[in-house]
């Protein structure tokens, strides 16, 4: 349970290097979201399965043995990329701050559908870790002014499906029994891959064109490659939505969707380190509260 634990932590402060490096290729690096959402499916996805190919060939196969596991695997496919373009969307529209604290609806997505299944109440310490994990997202990203968050009603759709995916697909492989049948590392494998099932016509039809995408690429330099292979794919997408998957497949949803709200702690001591912005008394409050939420959904009854 515990390496469980470490490991949604893990997962979840890695997409803090993930959000970052998202704002910085759709602002500096001047790629519209759906192309770095695609780079990074692509880049990710193969990678992936050039791994589960080399060690988990027999696994593979199995996973295409029945109609429903397939189905399952597509929605999971579906809800993992639907998550990473609609986050690059509200980044772009609003900022990373605002997209993180919509995102963070995904624990109220889960902790409903857990509550409607089981049909029983939240347990008090998982809705005061909610609170109080919502509060400190809320502390981070408004800097304790929330009129901030007055959004464009495109951006709050945005955010709202960013924490709907969010919800599916960490309840879709419990759900399904993925994890247990296959292991984590497999099932999250080849959601990423089957993902650009859904990228590549998603790019299309927002109309993009391959050409476009070869004039933006054109124009990234050693800064913007390095940024987007080691920062967005390798760190913030293969690590990051592995060990927080596998973290989740022990911990289980209602406990993993809420220690994922240590990604604002993890963007805004990136930002810090990286962009050099300073903490304030916000940010420190905010971080204060977040380990108190960790260490109160993770101790004993």
């Amino acid at each position: 349970m515990w390496t469980g634990i470490a490991l949604t932590l893990l997962g979840g402060a890695l997409w803090g290097i993930s959000g970052t490096s998202v704002q910085f290729l759709t602002t500096a690096g001047g790629a519209p979201p759906a192309l770095v959402t695609l780079l990074r499916v692509l880049a990710g996805g193969g990678l992936f399965f050039l791994f589960l190919l080399v060690r988990e060939r027999r696994v593979v196969r199995a996973m295409f043995g029945d109609g429903k596991t397939v189905a399952a695997l597509l929605a999971f496919a579906f809800a993992l990329y639907g998550n990473q373009l609609c986050y690059a969307q509200t980044v772009q529209i609003t900022n990373a701050g605002t997209a993180t604290v919509l995102q963070m609806l995904g624990s109220v997505f889960v902790m409903a559908y857990v509550c409607a299944v089981g049909r029983k109440l939240p347990r008090g310490k998982e809705l005061a870790g909610l609170v109080i994990a919502m509060v400190a997202t809320l502390l981070i990203a408004t800097q304790g002014d929330v009129t901030t968050l007055s959004v464009p009603l495109d951006g709050l759709a945005w955010g709202i499906a960013t924490g709907l995916t969010t919800g599916i697909y960490i309840v879709v492989p419990k759900r399904y029994g993925l994890y247990e049948r296959f292991g984590s590392l497999p099932v999250v494998g080849m959601g990423m891959f089957l993902g650009t099932l859904f990228a590549v016509p998603t790019y299309l039809i927002q109309g993009n064109s391959l050409g476009g995408a070869a004039a933006v690429l054109g124009g990234f330099g050693p800064l913007e490659w390095g940024i987007f292979i080691v920062a967005l794919v390798l760190v913030g997408t293969i690590g990051g939505y592995g060990f927080y998957l596998h973290g989740v497949s022990v911990v289980g949803p209602v406990k993993g969707a809420l220690l994922g709200a240590i990604e604002p702690v993890s963007a805004t001591a990136i930002a810090a380190l990286w962009l050099g912005t300073a903490f304030t008394g916000f940010d420190l409050a905010g971080m204060v509260l977040m380990c108190v939420m960790v260490a109160f959904v993770t101790s004993d009854e």
